[in-house]
């Protein structure tokens, strides 16, 4: 093959890769609340320039927040934590695209699940005939 044959080539792919580059972030959260004592997973898409979006981690996004600490894309908040709300600021690696947001933290207690003679139904003697 000749050289410029191959130059073009990468040029092409080259543009092809630049196509995908993310033009903004969006959070996608499923809950309205952070849980005490619980990993609260923080949803971020990404918006490429083709129009379609993909699911983004702490491989491509910094996160940061006034309270807990983040495994991957978990912010855990202990148990003692007071606070009614935490900041949190979602950053693209190696970009300026950021998402600022406040998230409240779940005042109410869980109620305790119910245990398995609370659902089970009473069992009625069958009989059987032959």
């Amino acid at each position: 093959m000749k050289p410029s044959f191959l130059l073009l080539i990468c040029i092409l792919w080259c543009n092809g890769v630049y196509a995908q580059s993310i033009n903004s972030i969006f959070i996608n959260l499923y809950t309205e609340s952070l849980k005490k004592g619980s990993y609260n997973y923080i949803n971020v898409d990404g918006l490429l320039s083709t129009g379609k979006y993909i699911p983004l981690d702490s491989n491509d996004i910094i996160f940061s927040s006034s309270a807990g600490v983040f495994t991957g894309n978990n912010l855990f908040l202990p148990l003692d934590f007071t606070e009614e709300k935490v900041d949190i600021t979602v950053k693209l690696k190696n970009s300026s695209i950021r998402e600022d947001f406040t998230m409240y933290v779940k005042r109410k207690e869980d109620d305790e699940l119910p245990t398995l003679e609370d659902i089970s139904l009473p069992k009625k003697n069958k009989i059987r005939k032959n």
